[in-house]
């Protein structure tokens, strides 16, 4: 999965503790392969986040976990001005 999100630039330094800490609990999730996050470097405002599970269940279980919905849909996306989520396969 491959997420950008537009940050309200009052609001970036609560995105990014929040951020921090979905993004640590995140990687200790039975089937998560890897939860990057970045910056666009000619804007701090909008992040990038690449996240690989193993497969559909990990992903599932993700969405649905407590910590994802109180850190990211209830406290991150309503101080976003923008956010695209882009599900992707691998080709190989």
């Amino acid at each position: 999965m491959i997420a950008r999100w537009k940050v309200q630039p009052q609001h970036l330094q609560k995105v990014l503790d929040t951020l921090h800490e979905l993004a640590c609990i995140s990687r200790r999730e039975p089937g998560n392969v890897t939860y990057n996050t970045h910056c666009a470097a000619d804007d701090p405002n909008t992040i990038w986040l690449y996240e690989i599970y193993q497969d559909e269940l990990a992903v599932q279980t993700h969405r649905e976990s407590a910590h994802f919905r109180e850190l990211a849909l209830d406290t991150i996306v309503p101080l976003l001005a923008e956010r695209e989520v882009i599900r992707v396969l691998p080709l190989s």
